[in-house]
């Protein structure tokens, strides 16, 4: 018996060392990945277009932050050095990988910073990458960047101007948007949803803290007076018409009923 149970703490002993070395093996390649992703990155900025040539892949595929497909050899041409008046620094940041045998997935967030001509540019892009392990190490198979979106800054409008957008807005018969007045500006509500501040990029352009995709553009009729608006998603609308308002009944102030 005692035999039976020294085996078996040995091999719990032998399937913790193993799990052991097999989590600081995924952690030695996070940390190859991410040196490497910031090598990359600084390559972009000082143009040296060798240190992307020994990371990709031959067949690499990789979708840019404007939806552009591109191969090896594209990516290869753009890496050039910065135009005079143009600097700027990235780095690699929120940096996560997961292993998977001779795969891993990667994903981080690239925080620049760019000077250009003496005005100064924050952006920041979401990449994920996936590597394989190769004879010659790990090399980038596919890479997708996003650019990560901010709200834009808002303006202050005048009470005259709000008043103007309050009211009741149709897009089906069973689906109205309401703008009213709040004490710090101005809130909107579908039916069926919570209501949303509501802020302005610009006179009649209207947009809410967080839909970075989204803006209200307001529509005027020959009178200017407000007709509607359409809710735009990059380059497609959905037109809101306003609803007329509702009246009170004749002669009776306030729709007060005698």
């Amino acid at each position: 018996m005692h035999k039976n149970l020294w085996l078996l703490v040995g091999m719990t002993w032998a399937v913790t060392l193993s799990l052991q070395r097999l989590a600081l093996a995924a952690e030695d390649v996070a940390k190859v990945l991410q040196r490497q992703s910031q090598e990359m990155l600084d390559a972009i900025t000082s143009g040296s277009a060798a240190v992307w040539d020994r990371y990709l892949d031959a067949k690499v595929t990789y979708t840019s932050e404007d939806g552009t497909v591109q191969t090896k050899s594209q990516l290869l041409e753009q890496i050039k050095p910065l135009p005079k008046g143009v600097s700027g620094v990235l780095k690699v940041t929120d940096f996560k990988a997961t292993v998977h045998g001779p795969v891993a997935v990667a994903t981080y967030v690239s925080d620049e910073h760019e000077t250009y001509h003496g005005h100064k540019l924050h952006c920041q892009y979401r990449t994920t990458d996936t590597w394989m392990k190769t004879p010659a190490g790990w090399r980038l198979i596919a890479s997708q960047v996003l650019a990560l979106r901010t709200d834009p800054p808002a303006v202050t409008l005048k009470p005259r101007q709000m008043e103007e957008y309050i009211g009741r807005y149709s897009l089906a018969p069973d689906i109205t948007y309401e703008i009213r007045r709040t004490p710090g500006g101005l809130e909107g509500q579908q039916s069926g949803r919570k209501a949303e501040p509501l802020r302005a990029e610009a006179p009649d352009v209207l947009f809410v803290p967080g839909k970075t995709r989204y803006r209200k553009i307001v529509l005027r009729g020959p009178d200017g007076h407000v007709k509607g608006f359409v809710e735009r998603r990059e380059a497609w609308d959905l037109e809101w018409t306003r609803l007329p308002q509702a009246r009170p009944p004749h002669g009776i102030p306030g729709g007060r009923r005698q």
